[in-house]
């Protein structure tokens, strides 16, 4: 497994705990406000919880652009790259 494979695992096992999201409607692809129902609120509540786990100050600049969870793994492996 990749870091980028556990990294979309973290993201998907935090959408289905937090969120209540259908692990099976989950993919790269997904459209966070479209498909899953995440909203603004929902999206701090995630970047709270992506930073418990980087251990890493997060800012909102590297999330404005998310619009999949693709993209959320992209920034969090960016962010981890980082160090």
């Amino acid at each position: 497994m990749t870091a980028r494979d556990e990294v979309y695992q973290k993201v998907s096992t935090i959408l289905v705990d937090l969120f209540e999201v259908d692990a099976d409607s989950i993919s790269e692809d997904s459209l966070l406000y479209e498909e899953l129902d995440i909203d603004s609120i929902d999206a701090v509540d995630l970047v709270i919880e992506l930073k418990a786990y980087t251990g890493k100050k997060i800012a909102p600049e590297d999330f404005k652009s998310v619009s999949t969870v693709g993209d959320i793994v992209n920034a969090v492996c960016k962010i981890l790259r980082n160090d």
